[in-house]
């Protein structure tokens, strides 16, 4: 049952736990604002963003406020439904610095060296295959650029395992609800 609700390693979600996620979003981001968390993760005017596992999208908007006209935003996700959803924010919020993505099991389409920030929010758990996941964060991510990722439903412990066992970041801060990585320099 709890690899059905919180999605365990298996990729991506069914479409019906995915609608029941969008709304259990909607609530929980009424009462703890983006904006808030989000202005913990470092990002700047003018920075390249990536909202890595985007889901419904709750942190798009702010990331779009956040980088401003000479910002972008890329919104990743493996899931039809997300990307859908984000092309309604856009459309409905008149984003022009925002571009959804989807992604699938070889990677994402995504120029290297791209990204100041990545951000992974409630959704490391889910990831199948843990070092390449990693290392393709690793090839969109800038030198001195940024990753910020939640353990979601699985221990610190594990989370901390996999980004060493992946050898492509260092893990320089760590917080309540995230670490904070640096790419490993070659």
């Amino acid at each position: 049952m709890k690899n059905r609700l919180f999605g365990n390693e298996v990729g991506r979600m069914p479409d019906s736990v995915f609608w029941i996620m969008k709304q259990m979003f909607k609530i929980y981001y009424l009462i703890n604002p983006v904006d808030k968390y989000i202005s913990k993760f470092g990002i700047k005017p003018g920075d390249t963003v990536v909202d890595y596992g985007c889901g419904p999208g709750a942190f798009i908007i702010s990331a779009s406020n956040l980088v401003g006209e000479k910002g972008f935003v890329y919104a990743v996700d493996l899931h039809e439904m997300a990307i859908s959803a984000v092309n309604d924010l856009i459309r409905n919020k008149n984003l022009r610095n925002v571009k959804p993505v989807l992604a699938d099991d070889n990677g994402v389409a995504i120029p290297d060296k791209t990204a100041d920030v990545v951000f992974a929010i409630d959704m490391f758990h889910m990831v199948k295959e843990s070092e390449i996941f990693l290392k393709e964060i690793c090839r969109i991510t800038k030198n001195g650029g940024i990753l910020i990722i939640e353990d979601g439903h699985q221990p610190r412990s594990l989370t901390v395992e996999k980004i060493k066992r992946s050898g492509c970041w260092n893990i320089t801060e760590e917080q309540k609800r995230y670490l904070k990585c640096s790419p490993v320099k070659h």
